[in-house]
Formats: C-alpha cells, sequence, structure tokens
C-alpha cells in the first residue's frame, strides 16, 4: 500500500492584515468596455463568461465606453451623483449622532452608495426589494420618503414609524417597495424569491429585487432560494454584495477564493453577471438588464456587486483590528461617488464649484432634518414610544385577552 501524507485542512486567509497592505490582486479587473452584453433572454449558460469577467462602463479618465454603457440623461446621472453624496451625509451624521448616545446602534454603507442607488433608479414603481441592513441608499435615492421619519426610526423615538419595535437601520417601506428588514442573515432571499413567484402567480408585471452580503450566501437559505428561482423562473434580481469583509472574516471565507459568487447562479441554471459595484453606469446597465429579462419572463438574475466596506461593519466593530486602515484609498476600483462626479465634468455636465455647493446644501438639508427629528426625543432624554404602542397592529381588531393585558401594565 502506498503511504500517504496527513490531511490536512485550507482555511483561507486575507491577503492583507493590519501594518501589512492588502494584495488585490486576488480581484479580477476587466478593462472598462470590454465584456460583452448579451440579450436578455440569453440562456443562463451563456452566462458563464460574465460570471468571472467583470462588467465595467467607466474608464480611468471617466468616459464611458462598451456596450454596457447606458444611455442615461445627465439630469438623471446629476440625480444619482446627489442621491449618493445624500446616501453618505447622511451616514456621516448618523454616524456622528451614534457617538453622541443619540441613537443605539448605526451601519453604514461608505464606499457601496452606487449599488443601492443606481438599482433604485433602474426599477419601477411598486416592485419590492428585499435588502440587508446596508441598502439605504435605496430609500435615500427617492423623493417621497422623509428624512425625519428615517431618522426618528434610528433614534426610537415618540414619531418612530415602526414604534421601536426594530433596531436602528431596520426601516420598513411598503409604499417605497422596501421590505421590513429581518436581523437574521440571508431569510430575505426566500422571501424575495416567494414574493416574486406569488407575483408571477397572480399574472402581475412587478419584480422583486433581493439583497445579500457574501459572508450571509454561506447560509442555507442562500442556496434552497436558488433552487426555487431557477426551477420556477421566478422574476426576482439575486444582488449579492460583495464589500470583501463579513465583519471581521473575509470574503474567501463565504467561498470566494478561486471562483466567484456569481458563478454559484450559472452552477444552479441562473444567469449570473460580475459587475463593478463602484461604477454607477454599470451598476444601473447591469440592474436594468436584469429587471428587463425578470419582466421579460425570461427568469431570474445574480449579480455579483464588486465593492468594498469602507468604513466598519457596524458602529459595534473596530475594523483596525483585522485589515490594513488604508485599503479603501487602495481598493483599485475607486471610490463611486468621486468616478461619476469625474465622468459628468468630463462630458461638461457638473464642474466643482456645482459639487462643492450640492455637499453644503445637502448637508444642511441632512442637518435641519435630524434637528427636525430630535425634537421628538433621542436616546439622551428617554422619549420613546409608549409601552401601549406594543398592543397596536397584531390584530385588525383588538381582542379581549389583549386588552385585559394592557389594562394589567397599566398603559
Amino acid at each position: 500500500m502506498t503511504p500517504h501524507t496527513a490531511l490536512r485542512l485550507h482555511v483561507p486567509e486575507p491577503t492583507g492584515r493590519p501594518g501589512c497592505s492588502t494584495d488585490f490582486s486576488y480581484l479580477s479587473i476587466s478593462p472598462a468596455g470590454s465584456v460583452r452584453k448579451p440579450p436578455t433572454d440569453t440562456a443562463p449558460g451563456d452566462t458563464a463568461d460574465l460570471a468571472t469577467s467583470l462588467v465595467r462602463v467607466l474608464d480611468d479618465e471617466g468616459r464611458a465606453c462598451g456596450p454596457w454603457a447606458p444611455a442615461m440623461h445627465p439630469e438623471r446621472l446629476r440625480r444619482g451623483l446627489r442621491a449618493m453624496m445624500k446616501t453618505r451625509i447622511f451616514d456621516a451624521r448618523m454616524l456622528l449622532a451614534q457617538r453622541q448616545k443619540k441613537l443605539s446602534f448605526y451601519m453604514q454603507c461608505l464606499g457601496e452608495e452606487a449599488i443601492a442607488v443606481a438599482h433604485s433608479m433602474a426599477l419601477q414603481d411598486g416592485d419590492m426589494c428585499f435588502p440587508t441592513y446596508r441598502q439605504q441608499g435605496l430609500l435615500l435615492a427617492r423623493d417621497d420618503i422623509s428624512l425625519v421619519e428615517m431618522i426618528c426610526q434610528l433614534m426610537s423615538n415618540q414619531r418612530d414609524p415602526i414604534k421601536g419595535r426594530q433596531l436602528p437601520v431596520m426601516y420598513s417601506y411598503k409604499r417605497a417597495g422596501f421590505f421590513s428588514i429581518s436581523g437574521n442573515l440571508a431569510t430575505q432571499v426566500p422571501q424575495a424569491v416567494g414574493w416574486a413567484m406569488a407575483s408571477a402567480i397572480k399574472g402581475d408585471t412587478k419584480i422583486a429585487s433581493a439583497w445579500i452580503g457574501d459572508g450571509s450566501t454561506a447560509e442555507s437559505d442562500f442556496h434552497t432560494a436558488l433552487t426555487f428561482a431557477h426551477v420556477y423562473r421566478a422574476p426576482v434580481i439575486i444582488n449579492v454584495v460583495n464589500n470583501q469583509w463579513a465583519i471581521s472574516t473575509f470574503q474567501a471565507i463565504a467561498g470566494g477564493e478561486g471562483t466567484t459568487f456569481a458563478q454559484r447562479g450559472v452552477g444552479v441554471g441562473i444567469a449570473s453577471l460580475r459587475v463593478d459595484g463602484n461604477d454607477f453606469l454599470a451598476v444601473y446597465a447591469a440592474s436594468q438588464w436584469a429587471a428587463e429579462r425578470a419582466r421579460s419572463n425570461c427568469g431570474p438574475t445574480l449579480i455579483e456587486w464588486e465593492t468594498y466596506r469602507a468604513g466598519p461593519h457596524s458602529t459595534s466593530d473596530d475594523p483596525s483590528k483585522y485589515r490594513p486602515a488604508d485599503d479603501w484609498q487602495r481598493f483599485p476600483l475607486g471610490d463611486p461617488i468621486e468616478r461619476l462626479k469625474k465622468h459628468l465634468i468630463a462630458i461638461g455636465e457638473w464642474s466643482e464649484a456645482q459639487h462643492e455647493a450640492a455637499q453644503r446644501e445637502l448637508e444642511a438639508e441632512v442637518v435641519a432634518a435630524q434637528k427636525e427629528a430630535e425634537r421628538h426625543g433621542s436616546l439622551l432624554d428617554g422619549r420613546v414610544p409608549s409601552a401601549a404602542t406594543m398592543f397596536d397592529d397584531v390584530y385588525k381588531d383588538m381582542p379581549e385577552h389583549l386588552r385585559r393585558q394592557r389594562q394589567q401594565m397599566g398603559v
């Protein structure tokens, strides 16, 4: 019998740790404009090359090039830029408010703004997003969502639309197509697939958009959702936001080493794309392609968005303990806001002066909304929803046993 060496496990390691600059050569990047764009009714198996290459539109000079370059009016581009700027400003103010103990917890999407904002602009009214806790851009890109109301939710105060029943950042806006966020990882993906299946069963025209992080793709719910989406050709977009880190765990631990998350879609018979998530134009074009595919009964699409979580995982996290502090500045795909700004300036539709003016205007808007929200309370003054509200909205008509319980509480 031939002797064998001892068996050993392979444990993936990140290519950078504190004190050692990250080697980003593991990130396969295609030249801008080089990746083909297939018809929306293409067979899932024919997208295998798109699951390993990287769809990009903006080059280093800010020029839009290639077959994925969308025909977007400059006004829509400016609107997208302003929405990304507002999202970043909102995040910065709410992070500061958490440090001032006005709210208990916060999660930024710093560096990921293009994904949610551009995606929202590719959807239609009535479509339903099933987000994670880092897609606030889906709401901040809209004109019909009150900043004051969002901040009241974060502060769990007397005007909190969810009456203190959710953690901060876990918004819920049915009218805006924003499904209630769940703190349990990956549960929203099978929910989105089920919602999309129901839309098809009813003969509706609305589609679903599911969101999940790279780390959560290791959850069984994700794989179950892929099976249902494939088998029933559900009209759904499954967005995998690969921001390289799941709390302190590098994306390779979830299976991103030597392969891509987009390839998982191809493997189960779902059309899949791998896209530069920091390229606003590429995000919009890929989202529009996937939405049209779903709306035309061509089935689901899985999109892996390559980006980088620039800040901590949450206000409870210290990323300096597990990765280099300057990683975001060195990330090859750059800053999504700066890239779209550069493009708009290059085509003569924006300027540094306009950018500075927009920055001041949006900062003033967010500050004013925060002041208004604080008039209804924050954690500092303890003005929170009454305990009596826990009995509301459980039943259409409150049953007698809940009436008795509320009386027993003296509220």
